[in-house]
């Protein structure tokens, strides 16, 4: 059972930067929007025939995502901004008339976020995805409306969701909920409420907690 992590935050409050600190060599990078990474990344190398070896893959189809995740082997399969996949199927099929596109979306989903805990034990994923607010004021992760919502939890899937907030310039992880969010992780695994915005260093500490090693 490999250990799934969500990622929430807005556009620009530090979810692709907090990769600036990963190991290219141990982690694959999943982008389902083809953009720039926010920093110098000189090791990330997309996957093309040319260079196989590469460890970023672009893509906004849910199969393939699927298909890559569990076809992978790094320690750390990071894939970013995920909402991208739900909003651009959802479009994909505008045209279509009745409910069965958002059955299709809300499974998908469901398949990726289940693969995302079906892997190897020493094994991590994060996932990072944008934020939307509910009529009751609860921070969650941005679906495509009522009918996906209705169907799947996201946050339900997994044991540690993260948060990325700002305070005085500092880009910032929130652990534990507010109350008016969904953040959560374990009792003892994060020292404080707010930690630094680092991926490298949340991965050192879910190793530690779950005793995690590599394997060679």
């Amino acid at each position: 059972m490999s250990i799934a992590t969500m990622i929430l935050g807005n556009s620009g409050s530090g979810k692709s930067t907090s990769l600036r600190n990963l190991d290219p060599a141990s982690t694959l990078l999943i982008q389902c929007i083809n953009k720039p990474l926010p920093f110098r990344a000189s090791d990330w190398r997309p996957c093309t025939k040319a260079t196989p070896e590469g460890n970023v893959v672009r893509t906004d189809k849910p199969d393939v995502i699927l298909k890559v995740l569990q076809g992978s082997t790094q320690d750390i399969v990071v894939i970013d901004d995920y909402q991208a996949v739900l909003i651009n199927e959802l479009i994909s099929r505008s045209a279509e008339r009745g409910y069965d596109k958002f059955t299709d979306i809300a499974k998908n989903a469901w398949e990726v976020f289940q693969a995302a805990g079906r892997l190897a034990d020493h094994r991590r994923v994060y996932i990072l995805t944008h934020t939307q607010t509910d009529e009751a004021g609860q921070i969650r992760m941005k679906t495509v409306g009522k009918m996906v919502d209705s169907m799947i939890v996201p946050e339900g899937y997994f044991t540690i969701v993260l948060r990325t907030e700002v305070i005085n310039s500092q880009y910032l992880f929130a652990t534990q909920s507010n109350g008016q969010d969904c953040c959560k992780s374990p009792m003892g695994m994060f020292a404080d409420q707010h930690i630094p915005n680092d991926l490298a260093e949340v991965d050192k500490q879910i190793c530690e907690f779950y005793g995690l090693t590599a394997t060679a």
